[in-house]
């Protein structure tokens, strides 16, 4: 039985799959310890989260800004609460960024991990859902991926993600009263419904939706589309975008198989639609959702992208009960009504 009054560790909640995710575990009962050092996220980020909640499951919720590098961030948090589970979103997550700074990635990516397992291991809390990416899938053979597949990573950010997986699956074998559950998201997108949560990159946007958006809201000129010639019906590169709060609730479902199931192991699951999308089919969505025209630049295909992408997602319906509901089409409304809400983001326009 889950009790209501089990807390979970979530690291890096303060990024956007994490205030998403950390506001459905509050509403699910659970109390929530957040830790993130603001390297792509920030405070205010985590005050929204208690504005979208309200003021009494706000109570249930505890910020600490801490770095995993730092062990002694760590061991302050452990020796003080009793976590029945940790989710680590914590890390970072650009691909090309990852290829011109593959030494930042391994250092945060990888020994950011091992100190959070190192800590856990001391303090018996041996519950984790991790967060790994579609990337470690590569250019895969045939598609939809199936958790099964090999892995192969095209570029240092999906690396550190298959290292991860593999050294979680080293320790869970090593020590089985271990509990791993491993989840590939595809592409995250969209925006809590409420408008005052939603991503905010630092800097350039990686990513399309932040990207297009950016476009919308004035703040960038054009939109480049990465790759116009490939194999598909557009020529634009297919992905499977996930809105955001199915990715919640899918931290959720994972977090309660955890906590109910004794010989889980260490186990993989695609968290995705199922469906893919091309980005001129994404753009032509958002141009509807938010009225905008959205100027388009086409460039050369980025080095390690791949063509087309998209989940399996039977493994998650059957064995964790969940599946998306939302289509491209509430994406692009909730990413708008964040963009045009929060055109500067969680900061507001620096003078």
């Amino acid at each position: 039985m889950v009790s209501s009054e089990q807390t979970v560790l979530v690291t890096g909640g303060a990024g956007f799959i994490g205030t998403h995710t950390v506001v459905q575990l509050l509403k699910d009962g659970f109390r929530v310890s957040i830790i993130d050092n603001f390297d792509n996220s920030c405070m205010e980020a985590v005050d929204r989260v208690r504005e979208v909640v309200g003021p009494q499951l706000s109570k249930k919720l505890e910020f600490t800004q801490g770095d995993l590098r730092n062990k002694d961030d760590l061991e302050k948090l452990f020796s003080k609460t009793k976590f029945d589970a940790v989710i680590h979103f914590a890390g970072l997550k650009a691909v090309g960024e990852s290829v011109a700074y593959p030494r930042r990635y391994f250092n945060v990516n990888l020994i950011g991990t091992i100190n959070l397992y190192e800590v856990m291991a001391k303090y018996n809390c041996k519950k984790m859902v991790f967060s790994s990416s579609a990337t470690v899938y590569g250019q895969p053979e045939k598609i939809p991926c199936v958790e099964d597949f090999k892995l192969q990573a095209m570029n240092p950010y999906g690396r550190t993600k298959v290292f991860l997986e593999e050294i979680a699956r080293d320790i869970q074998k090593a020590e089985p009263e271990w509990r791993i559950i491993l989840l590939r998201y595809f592409n995250p997108v969209g925006a809590h419904e409420s408008g005052k949560l939603g991503e905010d990159p630092r800097g350039i946007p990686n990513n399309l939706m932040p990207y297009i958006e950016q476009v919308a809201v004035g703040r960038l000129p054009e939109l480049n589309v990465y790759g116009h010639d490939y194999p598909t019906k557009d020529g634009s590169a297919i992905r499977d975008y996930i809105h955001v709060m199915d990715l919640a609730d899918g931290h959720i479902a994972a977090l309660r198989k955890l906590l109910t199931t004794e010989n889980i192991g260490c186990t993989a699951y695609n968290l995705g639609t199922g469906r893919g999308t091309s980005v001129l089919e994404m753009v032509a969505a958002f141009e509807k959702a938010s009225g905008k025209k959205i100027p388009l630049k086409l460039c050369p295909r980025r080095p390690g992208d791949a063509t087309a992408v998209y989940a399996s997602t039977e493994k998650a319906e059957k064995e964790l009960g969940w599946k998306a509901k939302y289509g491209v089409e509430e994406m692009c409304r909730d990413q708008w009504n964040w963009a045009s809400n929060n055109p500067w983001g969680y900061q507001g326009k620096k003078a």
